[in-house]
């Protein structure tokens, strides 16, 4: 997984911008002598060749800039790099954008504020990126903002919740308003979309009480918030609820309290501790020969569960968890989903996980407002894109207005299920191969959620 900055370690950002108020993209290209030398990423992550020469040398090419966490390891920078280059290859394939070659650069964030806004600069910089996608961690988005707003270039995210973002754009439109969230949810609407699954599915899959689990990471605030304030609308009670520390690997006491306190389910919220707690309810670590799993359901925000091969990395131990996501490997949120999902499989012998599906429909979003209006200048894009309605794999979107408080913050409408993701269960197929059924919304159904036969 992904190395965050707990709450304790994460970085204040400032207020009066990067502290390089001298020195900016458009200077540094027309004093640059030509001495830019990047690694480039064309197509393929196992393909990389030197890229020598600043951006305005090569006027026949338009440069992607990707920020991921550890695009080489990490399965959520793996994927995201691997879905950009996708649609990469398939922009080239179609004749580029406005007739110009498309590049891939990637740069990796190490999941760290300080080395995103280092490679942040590199990309603009040295690379001369046209536009830059990505960001995972929501310090790192944070401690960006204000290097966006320096450089006047356009930024899609396609991986950090942090409201943060949407209220500077808000609060100061003109100088922030080159951000613009493809996905996921801001951390509001991520609240919300737990809150309506509970809401409709709660009483068909048996959970009449749940405990409420996050780990105490900043990412998770806001849909603790909405949990605090409308589970209790829903039609479940809250046995118990825990904010947990960032360091715990050991679940074995909370989940003796959640057992004592008679839950039917732990409904969690966890990125960087998913595992142990999924393995801590599937398999709990104790002194029997055959261990038995916890006596309640598992599921919630579970990004490792994102992962398409997690069933073999945790050798099925994941079977009837239920998690959150953008799409899945057997979902059609729109007809673009399967043509994606199978161009990644056919490039990589895999699926992508969550984050990729966001990466991909950036990088496409990007390429259809620069050949509507014939130009990458993000001045000339940030209109477009305001008004834009775009079909993705990940489903229809639109962004906020800027006088909305989450200004630019792709839309979660509840009217529109090509909106509000989807929950899966991990199950096992007649092959005894781990597939993830999508169970809500129903309209985007591929099987029914199933009950874990100790519960029964």
């Amino acid at each position: 997984m992904s190395q965050y900055e707990p709450r304790g370690g994460e970085t204040d950002v400032p207020e009066n911008g990067t502290g390089r108020d001298d020195l900016n993209r458009r200077t540094l290209l027309k004093t640059a002598g030509g001495g830019a030398v990047g690694v480039s990423l064309a197509g393929c992550l196992d393909s990389y060749e030197t890229i020598a020469g600043s951006a305005d040398e090569d006027t026949e090419t338009v440069t992607i800039g990707l920020l991921a966490p550890e695009p080489e390891s990490d399965f959520v920078g793996h994927s995201m790099a691997r879905s950009a280059a996708v649609a990469v290859d398939e922009l080239n394939e179609a004749g580029g954008i406005n007739g110009q070659d498309v590049e891939l650069v990637v740069a990796d964030t190490n999941g760290s504020p300080l080395e995103a806004r280092r490679q942040y600069q590199r990309l603009v910089l040295e690379e001369g990126a046209d536009v830059t996608v990505g960001t995972f961690a929501s310090e790192a988005l944070a401690s960006l903002m204000d290097e966006i707003a320096e450089q006047e270039l356009l930024h899609l995210t396609t991986g950090s919740a942090t409201q943060f973002a949407s209220q500077r754009v808000h609060d100061a439109y003109d100088r922030y308003k080159y951000h613009f969230r493809v996905g996921p949810t801001n951390d509001v609407d991520l609240g919300r979309a737990q809150i309506n699954f509970m809401t409709e599915m709660a009483p068909e899959i048996g959970w009449e009480s749940i405990a409420v689990l996050a780990e105490d990471y900043s990412w998770a605030d806001q849909p603790w918030e909405i949990y605090q304030e409308q589970l209790k609308e829903t039609p479940v009670d809250v046995a118990m609820d825990k904010r947990y520390s960032p360091a715990t690997d050991d679940f074995t006491d909370i989940y003796d309290d959640v057992a004592e306190a008679g839950a039917d389910a732990v409904f969690i919220s966890a990125a960087h501790t998913g595992t142990d707690a999924l393995l801590d309810w599937s398999v709990p670590n104790r002194p029997t020969s055959q261990p038995t799993p916890q006596p309640f359901a598992f599921g919630g925000i579970h990004v490792p569960m994102q992962l398409p091969n997690y069933y073999e990395e945790t050798e099925g131990a994941c079977r009837y968890g239920i998690g959150y996501s953008a799409a899945t490997e057997r979902s059609e949120i729109t007809p673009k989903t399967q043509e994606f999902v199978q161009r990644y499989y056919e490039t990589n012998g895999s699926y992508p996980q969550d984050m990729g599906y966001y990466t991909y429909d950036a990088v496409k979003l990007f390429a259809e407002v620069a050949e509507l209006t014939g130009t990458t200048d993000s001045e000339s894009l940030v209109p477009v894109i305001e008004a834009e309605s775009f079909t993705g794999a990940t489903g229809n979107v639109e962004f906020y207005d800027t006088d909305h408080v989450h200004a630019h913050d792709r839309v979660y409408d509840e009217d529109d299920e090509t909106t509000v993701g989807v929950y899966f269960q991990w199950q096992q197929n007649d092959d005894g191969e781990g597939v993830r059924e999508v169970i809500w919304p129903e309209v985007h159904a591929t099987g029914e959620y199933i009950t874990p036969p100790w519960l029964e």
